[in-house]
């Protein structure tokens, strides 16, 4: 038999009758004669709820004690599943990650797993049992309780993949697969049938908010073939695998993603020496503000300009730090801007074809769509624009690069 992991995240499990539903479409699997392992996040809202608790007490409040609190939300769910499996008539058990034999490192609030324990979970599935896993937690090896921080359900759920060597590992979710962009943006944005989990957490880490950029880099690294599948709907979703050369060959964009959370600061008239972008980005580093596109150019007389961006919420803090560095450099100006949108374009098929980035900047110049920042890697090509120039930029882009045609 094969072993077939599902993972539902809160929106597909956040009512009883939910719940019922999911039930139903395990069995389903189960019944197609497949070994089935469920990892469930908290129930919609459930999170948040047990988070506002904590701040009644402390409102910065972090570490230990956070985390045996919110890994509540998961033992809700994971016993609610598991009660509606056996009342449907079938041998199920739940187990939370500490049962499951999930061992992180002890990095409270966004741990790492370091490893699984698969025996616990092959026992009960050999006893014939449907196995339902609290995702988004573990345990350290002194028996600490951790969570994995942002998407660790989807992360909790590769992992245990990985472990049990499962045939595929599904992500239910409340959209029926990966689209070429933001159906909310461009009404013409189309579902992928398949694409490279290359492809995958390229789009995932510039906006795209349909898998976690670590369930896929994590996926990308053991080979594990993920399915992203809707929780409401019937369908073949998307299947996102490594790149396969014998496939046919690949279009050349597969997808445009967009980030809106994001900040742009520019510090002008700065020494053009060694060192200098150190002696810029190094208190921006010490308010553990992350920096994602940055820009230097040479100006006049020796001087530098230098142009980086920052999450936006972190926007306030990074001026004041900038404007601080700015009166030791004795630079000119410091300007920011967090009306700031990045558009990226994703592709294999750019390695293969010439002229992809020249396209797009023609395309965005004869919409009067003005570009301040650029970024490429071998498969993407990125771009900030301001976000007023959002919607006209995602579909003037998708409609040059046929993303609108059948995908």
């Amino acid at each position: 038999m094969s072993i077939i992991v599902q993972k539902y995240g809160g929106t597909s499990i956040g009512t009883i009758e939910k719940i019922s539903l999911v039930a139903d479409k395990v069995i389903a699997e189960r019944n197609k004669g497949n070994e089935v392992v469920v990892v469930v996040s908290a129930m919609s809202g459930e999170t948040n709820k047990l988070l506002d608790l904590a701040k009644c007490i402390d409102t910065d409040i972090s570490g230990r004690e956070l985390d045996v609190l919110v890994s509540t939300g998961e033992q809700i769910t994971i016993s609610l599943l598991t009660l509606s499996l056996i009342k449907k008539g079938h041998k199920a058990v739940s187990l939370t990650g500490s049962q499951a034999g999930i061992i992180t490192d002890s990095s409270y609030n966004k741990a790492r797993i370091k490893s699984i324990n698969n025996s616990y979970i092959k026992k009960y599935l050999n006893d014939g049992n449907i196995v339902v896993v609290a995702g988004f937690q573990g345990v350290t090896v002194s028996g600490d309780i951790t969570t994995l921080g942002r998407g660790g359900s989807d992360t909790s759920a590769v992992a245990i993949s990985v472990a049990l060597d499962a045939k595929e590992c599904q992500i239910y979710t409340d959209v029926d697969g990966v689209y070429t962009t933001d159906p909310r943006i461009s009404p013409d944005a189309k579902k992928i049938d398949n694409i490279t989990t290359e492809e995958m957490l390229e789009l995932s880490s510039q906006g795209s908010k349909v898998l976690q950029p670590r369930a896929v880099e994590f996926a990308g690294k053991y080979d594990v073939g993920i399915r992203v599948l809707s929780s409401f709907e019937e369908g073949s979703g998307t299947l996102i695998k490594k790149e396969n050369d014998e496939e046919m060959e690949k279009a050349i964009i597969s997808g445009i993603a967009f980030n809106k959370d994001e900040a742009q600061l520019t510090i002008r008239g700065v020494p053009d020496q060694p060192g200098i972008a150190s002696l810029i980005l190094g208190p921006i580093a010490e308010h553990n503000i992350d920096v994602d596109m940055i820009v230097q150019n040479v100006g006049e007389d020796g001087l530098a300009n230098f142009t980086f961006t920052v999450p936006r919420n972190d926007f306030k803090t990074a001026m004041k730090s900038l404007e601080e560095s700015s009166k030791k450099l004795k630079a000119k100006k410091v300007i920011g801007d967090n009306k700031i949108v990045k558009i990226s374009m994703v592709g294999v098929g750019m390695r293969t074809h010439a002229g992809i980035a020249s396209k797009m900047f023609a395309v965005l110049a004869d919409n009067k769509i003005n570009i301040s920042m650029i970024s490429t890697s071998e498969i993407k090509i990125s771009v900030v624009t301001g976000e007023e120039n959002l919607e006209i930029a995602v579909n003037v882009l998708h409609k040059a690069f046929e993303l609108d045609k059948a995908h």
